[in-house]
């Protein structure tokens, strides 16, 4: 049985790598594995991430209704402290879900980054704690730690954040980190929300000890429900669920399926096989689940009722999405509420235009 905190969710995707009318090599991913060693290629209708286009996002987004913005990290993509902060004042009730890595920011700054964003915007900050899940790309950014040891130094450092945010003078010594008489003078008012996702049992561990909201991508219902269960064991406390898919919700079923075509339509085998392998690479139980749903077949892309992995072809990350008329969509969604899940984090390509057909065929 599903245990509900409150009503579904719904927030929006800021694609701060650029956006497009398909996905292809270069989507959502820059050096991911230890053989990638220069840039992916643009579309010829690539949208570049200026400041102008994610204002527009942003603001379709505030005005449609959606409660926040997932912004990502990575060396894809624009930085997310800097871009959401750059939006505040574009917009007046969206959120910020930033997605941030534990390992490359001292925990009593971020603490007192956060602060602040939180004075600045009014309490209008989230957090999405990102473990990271190509060491080629940690170690491009100055971290050797394995993945295991990056969940075991991301709860110390969520300790050290959380004893900041108190307002208290505190020390804390452990094997990552040390403080010496660390005192934040003005701390949230509102403390953000924490985002933890990961589908390892380091990652399952982590997010029982400190997430306020377990994030999982968007793997069938039966799946999801397995995932709720046995973090909602785990942690023994109130928390609630989110996952992350993409959308094509048209008025009719077959306007959606024809669209999801076009969108991989250009992809090749050979750009298909090179990238399933790079995304092979990669250390994260999440992503292999993701890729195991169709093994990088073709015609093995439906894997339940509206579910739709072709992004995963190419896309890392979050890969599927559910398909079909503004009915069905809201049907799935239903099911995953069934499930335990109580918020979704969307997006669709281009984001722009997507955002306005899930907000007012789905809403």
């Amino acid at each position: 049985m599903s245990e509900h905190l409150s009503d579904p969710v719904y927030h929006w995707f800021l694609p701060t790598g650029g956006d497009d009318h398909a996905v292809g090599a270069g989507t959502h991913g820059g050096i991911i594995g230890a053989d990638d060693t220069s840039p992916l290629p643009r579309s010829a209708t690539h949208r570049a991430p200026t400041l102008d286009y994610l204002t527009q996002i942003a603001r379709a987004a505030d005005q449609l209704g959606y409660a926040g913005v997932l912004t990502p990290t990575g060396v894809h993509c624009e930085d997310a402290w800097l871009t959401t902060a750059a939006l505040i004042a574009a917009t007046r009730r969206l959120k910020f879900l930033v997605a941030f890595r534990p390992g490359l920011i001292a925990p009593a700054l971020a603490a007192q980054m956060a602060a602040t964003f939180q004075r600045l915007s009014e309490g209008r900050l989230l957090l999405n704690v990102v473990i990271g899940s190509s060491a080629a790309e940690q170690r491009g950014y100055g971290d050797f730690h394995d993945h295991d040891a990056r969940y075991e130094r991301a709860g110390e450092f969520l300790d050290v954040v959380l004893k900041a945010w108190s307002g208290e003078r505190f020390d804390h010594r452990g094997p990552q980190y040390t403080v010496e008489g660390g005192l934040l003078r003005e701390p949230p008012a509102t403390r953000p929300t924490i985002y933890l996702g990961g589908s390892s049992p380091a990652a399952i561990s982590l997010a029982a000890r400190h997430a306020d909201v377990y994030l999982t991508w968007g793997e069938p219902v039966e799946q999801v429900a397995e995932k709720v269960a046995k973090v909602r064991a785990e942690a023994a406390r109130p928390i609630r669920f989110g996952i992350r898919l993409h959308v094509i919700t048209r008025p009719t079923a077959d306007q959606a399926w024809a669209d999801a075509e076009r969108l991989i339509a250009g992809l090749d085998d050979d750009t298909i096989r090179a990238r399933q392998a790079s995304l092979r690479s990669l250390d994260s139980v999440g992503q292999r689940r993701m890729l195991d749903l169709h093994g990088g077949d073709r015609d093995r892309l439906v894997v339940a009722p509206n579910l739709w992995a072709g992004i995963g072809l190419v896309r890392g990350g979050a890969g599927t999405a559910l398909v079909g008329s503004h009915t069905e969509v809201a049907a799935r969604i239903a099911e995953y509420r069934a499930a335990g899940i109580d918020e979704f984090i969307l997006s669709g390509y281009p984001h722009l235009e997507e955002a306005y057909a899930f907000a007012e065929g789905v809403f």
